[in-house]
């Protein structure tokens, strides 16, 4: 989905011709899990950031063409809306030092960007949902210029037969509200964190992921609003599900931003025959690359949105690998948060994953599901059900085992000393303190009152900083 895409429209043929293609592709990536032919290379971790542009008083500023004309960095993007812009470094081997060179390539890309965006008398602002976006900053005028979004946005409503999409969220309050376009998915920034993983682990390392989604979204949530409704710890999680729906039916494939139906009981290639089989085809693109680089496989695995997703690349040889993509961890609070989230999911997945540990016998999945939803509604007051049965507190899950685990995992990765130290004492004391970005809005509302715009002032300047969310002060 990262490719331009053009085409004025799409009929029958096309998405006939389009399906055979995928077709001939999942067999032919069936071939290669058969023949072992994908890279056993140690782990390699990168990270994709989305922001929001802002302006000197808090409200989303729509110049990203303006702002992506003068940074001209290729691994800086658009995304839906002209407020945002996604962020990419060069990924790592996980090994030495390999966190405090992602947080200074970060640094220097972030850096960068805050010094075009000045130009325009803009900044950006990482931020898992922006609390001062009003519904009405959502509209199709304020979609990104990239041909890409509008084929997505009339294809989904093309599915739904031009019914509207409803968003009904229940949390602390309660938001209900309609669109005629997918813009509510703009409303959601996250930090997508992607591990290259060896094939003989890939699929207990997916489904290591699947199993840490909810420490994860717990110990990192940063999205309690939305249009100044108070909601989930992690508003996100139903925001995204929701904002592309392609039915008002609640079957199991309506939604295409989805936790999974199951762990993958053989290779991840359960994965890609069940989105061939299951998920209609939004945009049948033909494209003249050769089969062997799986096109149309890889655009339609980009218009399923799981939590955890598995993808396909290719090394500079033309080898191909597989890597884990994990969505559930919002944009924000900071730059040091961010790289210790990072931490925390590689620790664990290495811990969890890259062992002896069989995940999709340690907790049953609807478990794992369950606990996930209850982290993104609770955040890290949240109850889970653990490996072996047991009931926990989220926070004593991650002060008392997860943290611990994730430290060994980083060990085992071969990461240095000082780096484990440093990014997971950011989580501990994180958890420690009970605040992370989504408690410590929360607790400005409460001290300040319900002004969006002060919030997300006050938000910039601490963000400004440098300090990891625990020592904000309201």
């Amino acid at each position: 989905m990262g490719e331009e895409i053009i085409a004025s429209g799409f009929d029958a043929e096309r998405f006939t011709e389009f399906r055979d293609r995928l077709q001939r592709e999942l067999n032919l990536l069936e071939g290669w899990f058969k023949s072992a032919r994908f890279s056993e290379a140690p782990p390699v971790g990168g990270f994709e950031v989305e922001a929001v542009l802002i302006d000197a008083g808090g409200r989303p500023a729509a110049v990203n063409d303006r702002f992506l004309a003068g940074i001209g960095d290729p691994l800086v993007v658009p995304e839906l809306s002209r407020f945002n812009v996604e962020l990419n470094t060069p990924p790592l081997e996980l090994k030495g030092r390999a966190l405090s060179r992602m947080e200074a390539a970060l640094r220097a890309t972030w850096e960068r960007c805050q010094a075009c965006a000045a130009g325009l008398d803009v900044e950006l602002l990482m931020t898992g949902i922006l609390p001062s976006l009003e519904d009405g900053d959502l509209t199709i005028d304020r979609m990104s210029s990239r041909e890409r979004y509008r084929l997505l946005n009339r294809e989904v409503f093309r599915l739904r037969r031009h019914r509207p999409i409803t968003l009904d969220i229940l949390g602390r309050e309660h938001l209900r509200t309609e669109h005629q376009d997918v813009m509510l998915e703009a409303a959601a920034t996250s930090f997508q964190i992607h591990e290259q993983v060896p094939a003989s682990q890939a699929a207990n390392r997916y489904n290591a992921a699947l199993l840490i989604s909810a420490p994860m979204v717990a110990a990192c949530a940063n999205s309690p609003f939305l249009f100044g409704r108070d909601l989930w710890d992690e508003t996100r999680i139903p925001l995204f599900e929701q904002a592309v729906a392609v039915s008002r039916l609640a079957t199991s494939h309506s939604n295409r931003v989805t936790f999974g139906s199951r762990y993958v009981k053989g290779s991840l290639i359960e994965c890609f025959e069940e989105n061939v089989h299951a998920f209609d085809v939004l945009l049948p693109i033909l494209s003249d690359q050769p089969s062997g680089r799986l096109p149309h496989l890889r655009l339609h695995n980009g218009t399923i949105w799981r939590w955890n997703r598995p993808l396909v690349g290719f090394g500079p040889g033309g080898g191909p690998h597989l890597r884990v993509e994990h969505r559930v961890v919002p944009a924000g609070p900071g730059i040091a948060d961010t790289i210790a989230n990072a931490a925390l999911f590689f620790g664990l997945m290495e811990w969890f994953g890259g062992g002896d540990i069989r995940v999709a016998e340690a907790l049953a999945f609807a478990q794992a599901r369950g606990n996930f939803y209850s982290a993104a509604r609770h955040g890290l007051r949240a109850a889970a059900v653990w490996l072996g049965g047991r009931a926990c507190g989220m926070r004593d899950l991650l002060l008392e085992e997860v943290l611990p685990l994730a430290g060994r995992g980083l060990e085992g990765l071969g990461i240095d000393e000082t780096d484990r130290r440093h990014y997971l004492g950011i989580i501990r004391e994180r958890v420690k303190s009970g605040r992370n970005g989504a408690t410590w809005q929360r607790e400005f509302k409460r001290s300040r009152g319900a002004d969006m715009l002060t919030l997300t002032r006050r938000y910039r300047d601490l963000q400004r900083g440098g300090q990891p969310v625990h020592e904000w002060e309201v």
